[in-house]
């Protein structure tokens, strides 16, 4: 009897102990925590999603969480146009909305891009000063090199000096490009509820080799307590060419 007593108090102090375990596992605090931010991911079609080509040669897609929301604008050139520079980068235009009572903390430090058919290679923007720099020494050092040469070939002076100056001239509109152009760190609130402003990616990567007819990328933008998504393919679909507007005289 007194063996029964005791084999009855183990059965029920293990059914407590599961059951405090149970509970302790369920908890909604301890599943936030482990949770981490919430990804909001844009697809076709789901609710706060939007698409749209516009006449200016861009692709842009929408996403709206609650009290905040993402342009992401891709133009649809930007493969071609990418690998034209003299440090290979890839550029995307971001507008950021906010229609909360408080305020919204938007960085240009903490984006990133996945270039999905090059092994996943995940690739965080550019900081434009860094950038703007390293274009300058990169195509500083050309200039010395070029220089260099023409110490022992004088007669390809003007060779040389054709074969610079569109480099040079590229640093100029880069630079000027990253200065008045680029995202920068902003708080929006009831007053600045928009921001805009490019972002740009480095394509110098052993694991990024020469583009596909058709490239996946998924961008990842945290804000606040949320991480917005966007997969995104150039060319939206095989085939897909948008008829630009003829710029204006």
């Amino acid at each position: 009897m007194k063996t029964h007593t005791h084999s009855s108090y183990f059965r029920a102090f293990s059914i407590v102990i599961v059951l405090f375990t149970v509970i302790a596992w369920a908890a909604p605090g301890d599943k936030d925590k482990s949770a981490g931010p919430l990804t909001v991911r844009w697809a076709e079609g789901k609710p706060g999603c939007t698409f749209t080509r516009g006449d200016d040669g861009k692709y842009r897609y929408g996403l709206w969480s609650d009290d905040m929301g993402i342009t992401l604008a891709v133009d649809s050139r930007e493969l071609q146009r990418s690998r034209r520079h003299f440090n290979p980068f890839f550029g995307v235009l971001l507008t950021v909305r906010y229609t909360g009572p408080n305020t919204l903390q938007v960085r240009n430090d903490n984006i990133r891009l996945e270039f999905v058919k090059h092994s996943n290679v995940v690739q965080t923007n550019l900081d434009p000063e860094d950038f703007s720099a390293q274009y300058q020494e990169d195509v500083e050092g050309l200039v010395k090199e070029k220089k260099r040469q023409l110490k022992k070939h004088p007669e390809k002076q003007q060779e040389v000096e054709t074969l610079l100056k569109p480099y040079q001239d590229e640093l100029l509109e880069v630079q000027n490009f990253l200065c008045d152009r680029s995202l920068r760190h902003v708080t929006l609130d009831r007053k600045t509820p928009e921001t805009n402003g490019w972002v740009f990616f480095s394509t110098t990567n052993k694991w990024i080799g020469p583009w596909k007819e058709r490239e996946d990328f998924i961008l990842r933008i945290p804000l606040k307590n949320r991480v917005f998504e966007f997969p995104f393919s150039l060319p939206p679909i095989a085939g897909d060419l948008i008829l630009r507007r003829r710029p204006q005289h």
